[in-house]
């Protein structure tokens, strides 16, 4: 604001009140400020509605409209910082849903049901057993989707080989694992086939020597299809190859495995009782299933099996979201420190410019701390708005990103409102040291350096 619009706006609020004055002893001065008030006989009377705080706000917005570039220049660095804040924050919330969404679904949705193990001599043995028909009684619980079985079927020094008869220069040192399993093991652990089928419940009743291999072991073996109807050979004993495993969302080792069925397992091996037992659940009934598992399995001996379900509400999703916010936040954090130290430098160079501004208001009667809070409040609306519109921008990224994304957008209200509310405290802090400069100003050196 010029010399002029400030000496007219102080005339102008003078017309619109009465002015007082009242012959009254000379006082001894309190304050430097009014040591130049009240030297003479005659002063004016104080009143409580000579300067308001609706004036005030009024010569703060003022000032600030009549300068827009300098506005644009100054809110800019608020806008950034705000935004980048409450962006940086939706995105995390975003993306610690997306990535804990994920990991839920599996993570939320199996089940697994082992012996209970005892040390004696050293050594850990088990106490409890798990039935055949484990498949079908945990079917018949709430919440349990499919259920399989699956256990280490042992083959000792046995090779595995793709050709009847032994080549001691293709013997392989490692041969892969081998596995036992119910029919039910594709559903459970929701995996695909490259090619062939799955081993249905008629296979395994019978002790049928068929198997699935897991991808890399059919890689390993040369084995490609199996519409020729191949076949591997377990210790010298041949399995027909009818299928042939791509992926799993769980239980990525079955990929690196021959998967034969119990009843073979049983009959050719000797497996005794399977290792575990394996359910796929609904997401949130955990819980449930944890309780009724063990039951189920051995109503007079529960206590001898171990259940392992995911609890109704996993951790994992606020895990992740702090550690994404702290990277964020931090991002955020610099952001808004340059945009308050824009503030504070565009404000303090206004003081700078405006010293003839301050001292003709200062020689008209204003005291020193109308002065500071003119700046202020200028510092914070200059803040306030800063904020508004960060946080506005702020929550538009957030949504535009998501949808671009397909994700499920993640903002709080009470964060884009405490941008606001941090717009307006940045505002303040950042105009303190200029106000208190200003206030400083004295209006004789003022008058005379303008």
């Amino acid at each position: 604001m010029s010399l002029r619009g400030a000496l007219g706006s102080m005339f102008r609020g003078r017309r619109r009140r009465r002015s007082t004055f009242e012959a009254e002893p000379a006082e001894a001065p309190t304050s430097a400020d009014d040591a130049g008030e009240s030297t003479g006989l005659l002063r004016p009377v104080a009143r409580g509605d000579r300067f308001t705080a609706s004036d005030l706000v009024l010569e703060a917005t003022t000032d600030i409209g009549s300068r827009p570039g300098r506005l644009v220049v100054t809110i800019v660095g608020t806008v950034l910082g705000i935004g980048s804040l409450v962006a940086t924050w939706g995105f995390a919330q975003t993306a610690a849903g997306q990535i804990a969404s994920q990991f839920d679904a599996v993570a939320a949705t199996q089940v697994t049901i082992v012996p209970e193990e005892r040390s004696a001599g050293g050594q850990s043995a088990a106490i409890g057993t798990i039935p055949w028909d484990a498949p079908s009684r945990l079917g018949n619980l709430s919440g349990v989707e499919h259920a399989a079985l699956l256990s280490d079927v042992s083959i000792g020094e046995a090779e595995i080989t793709a050709v009847p008869i032994n080549d001691p220069s293709s013997a392989q040192v490692a041969p892969p694992p081998v596995k036992a399993a119910s029919a039910e093991l594709l559903d459970v652990v929701e995996g695909t086939l490259r090619e062939g089928r799955m081993f249905d419940a008629g296979h395994d009743e019978r002790g049928d020597r068929v198997t699935v291999l897991g991808g890399r072991v059919a890689d390993q073996l040369n084995i490609v299809r199996v519409d020729q109807q191949p076949s591997i050979f377990i210790d010298g004993i041949a399995y027909a190859v009818i299928g042939i495993l791509d992926e799993t969302v769980t239980r990525g080792e079955l990929r690196d495995a021959v998967i034969i069925p119990d009843g073979a397992a049983r009959s050719d091996f000797g497996l005794g009782a399977p290792a575990e037992a394996i359910a796929r659940i609904a997401v949130g009934a955990g819980p449930q299933v944890a309780e009724q598992a063990a039951l189920v399995l051995a109503p007079d001996q529960a206590d001898t099996l171990k259940v392992r379900a995911p609890s109704a509400g996993s951790d994992l999703g606020s895990a992740v979201q702090a550690d994404v916010n702290v990277v964020f936040l931090i991002v955020g954090g610099v952001a808004l420190l340059a945009g308050g130290v824009g503030i504070a430098n565009v404000t303090l160079l206004s003081v700078m410019e405006r010293t003839g501004e301050i001292g003709l208001r200062r020689a008209l009667g204003a005291t020193r701390r109308q002065i500071g809070a003119q700046f202020t409040v200028e510092s914070i609306v200059i803040g306030l708005l800063g904020g508004l519109i960060g946080a506005a921008l702020g929550v538009i990224a957030v949504i535009v990103v998501a949808a671009v994304q397909q994700w499920t957008a993640v903002v709080d209200p009470l964060v884009a409102c405490a941008g606001v509310v941090l717009g307006a405290l940045v505002g303040w802090l950042s105009g303190w040291y200029p106000a208190r400069r200003a206030a400083r100003v004295e209006p004789v050196t003022a008058l005379r350096g303008s």
